[in-house]
């Protein structure tokens, strides 16, 4: 019978994560939580808040996310925050993502480094949209 160790020592944050907010569904962890695969099999995890009631962000690696009356969840747009004022950042989410019709913004704040953030980025970009551009070529609606 073989085994699987798994490490659960406790994760330590550099990056202040702001607070989640109300989503118009129960606060459980689930809830706020969604996770993400790249092309490398990599799962992800992003915290989940709605366009509208997105904190300011730092710089971290979020996806504009369309989540349909369906239930399914449909990437349209995987970006970093570019500059070191966290309202800045959120300006320009909220502007792409209005542009866009997301309706929901995920973050992934455990990519500390410029670098390990390009890395997610390109490995997230690869896994949902088949190519390394920010967003699909032609982004498909329910």
């Amino acid at each position: 019978m073989a085994g699987r160790i798994l490490n659960l020592a406790p994760v330590q944050r550099r990056v202040p994560v702001p607070d989640p907010v109300a989503l118009g569904m129960a606060q459980d962890l689930p809830a706020r939580l969604h996770f993400w695969r790249g092309a490398s099999a990599k799962r992800y995890v992003h915290t989940v808040y709605s366009l509208i009631e997105c904190p300011p962000l730092p710089r971290a690696l979020y996806l504009l996310v369309l989540h349909g009356k369906d239930g399914r969840r449909e990437v349209l747009h995987i970006g970093c925050g570019q500059s070191d004022a966290p309202t800045l950042n959120l300006a320009r989410i909220r502007q792409r993502g209005a542009q866009l019709g997301a309706n929901e913004v995920h973050v992934h704040f455990l990519a500390e480094t410029e670098a390990q953030r390009r890395l997610v980025t390109c490995d997230l970009r690869a896994g949902q949209f088949g190519e390394l551009a920010p967003e699909p070529a032609r982004a498909s609606r329910h």
